[in-house]
């Protein structure tokens, strides 16, 4: 029982910081995207250039929502809160405390739904940028768009784009800064990135549902075993 709780204790770690990566790596693409991922970027094209905003019109974000969501159920509900019902459940007044119980009980059920989510976000992350993968940016009609600077604006309107896919295609392009370039690819690895670590955040958030619930039978069975040693009244409740 005591193996169990430790290793509990490690795989709940590990999933938080595994967490804290994946909300570093979503949080910095959403602010490139409001900054800098919006351009313009300007094209060579047939001899001359012409100018392309950031962002498509159709940009689908859902996916990132729902990672967001996933990592940061995993980092706070899991992580934090799986420390603090660890800890009431070592408290000497656990088994006479029925909130204390239900927070214990509420925690466990959570971590079998959020590993739930985390794989929700995982599929269909992954889903969508395989969907999208092979779409080009029409050069023809990108460049016939007489795109300026914000508010004037007009975004490439063909097609949806995931940010991944979107800038993907844009590397594709001749693009005349080749500082835009470098600024781009690096952002491109980090929406790369994030979208692999949905992989270990599932799982991880897997690994702590699973051993929370053998943990918490492992308490069970103590708790019977005590019951018949001692009192009935020994360990009353304790699930």
């Amino acid at each position: 029982m005591v193996g169990t709780t430790l290793i509990l204790k490690i795989a709940i770690a590990l999933l938080m910081i595994d967490a804290i990566i994946e909300l570093s790596f979503i949080s910095s693409m959403v602010a490139w995207l409001h900054r800098r991922g919006g351009g313009p970027f300007e094209i060579d094209y047939e001899g001359s250039s012409y100018s392309i905003h950031g962002k498509p019109l159709h940009l689908l974000t859902n996916q990132g929502h729902t990672s967001n969501g996933a990592s940061g159920t995993a980092f706070v509900l899991i992580g934090i809160g799986g420390f603090l019902a660890l800890w009431l459940r070592s408290r000497i007044d656990f088994r006479s405390s029925t909130l204390s119980k239900l927070y214990y009980h509420f925690w466990m059920t959570m971590t079998v739904l959020s590993a739930m989510l985390s794989f929700d976000a995982m599929v269909y992350t992954f889903v969508i940028t395989k969907a999208h993968r092979h779409q080009r940016i029409d050069q023809h009609v990108a460049s016939q768009l007489q795109n300026r600077p914000y508010p004037n604006m007009v975004l490439y309107p063909l097609l949806s784009w995931t940010p991944e896919n979107w800038y993907s295609a844009l590397l594709k392009l001749d693009l005349v800064d080749s500082a835009d370039r470098h600024n781009v690819s690096m952002h491109l690895a980090i929406m790369k990135a994030w979208r692999w670590n949905t992989i270990p955040l599932f799982l991880l958030g897997l690994a702590v549902a699973v051993v929370a619930v053998l943990d918490g039978l492992a308490r069970r069975k103590l708790a019977r075993r005590e019951t018949r040693s001692y009192s009935p009244s020994a360990t009353k409740g304790y699930f």
